[in-house]
């Protein structure tokens, strides 16, 4: 049984990889968004892309916080599966999907339906 759960969660982990690979990566906020969140999700993804997953989480969750969208949770999530914290960024994704307002970026991403 062990093993059975291990070979699960490695096939997740490489499934949930490949989705990132993909091309899934952070989201920019929609058109008149708080401008206080846009600055902060700006800077994670300006984070992101340097590969500092960490400050792109730290910017990403300030964002949130102040816009609880379906892109700042979405981006949270990224951040957090990135740096193996695979529970929280379920959470994360579900806000996500719940706040999506009918982003299909956010609806028909594989990374989030992988989590969920």
């Amino acid at each position: 049984m062990r093993r059975l759960s291990v070979i699960c969660f490695a096939l997740l982990f490489s499934l949930v990889s490949f989705a990132v690979v993909a091309g899934e990566g952070p989201l920019k906020l929609p058109e008149g968004a708080n401008p206080s969140a846009v600055m902060h999700n700006d800077e994670g993804i300006a984070s992101w892309n340097k590969g500092d997953y960490r400050a792109a989480l730290m910017h990403f969750s300030e964002a949130s916080k102040i816009d609880p969208s379906g892109e700042t949770h979405f981006n949270e999530a990224i951040s957090l599966d990135k740096l193996g914290r695979h529970g929280d960024a379920a959470m994360h994704f579900r806000s996500a999907k719940k706040n999506a307002n009918g982003n299909e970026k956010i609806l028909k991403s594989r990374i989030l339906n992988a989590h969920l």
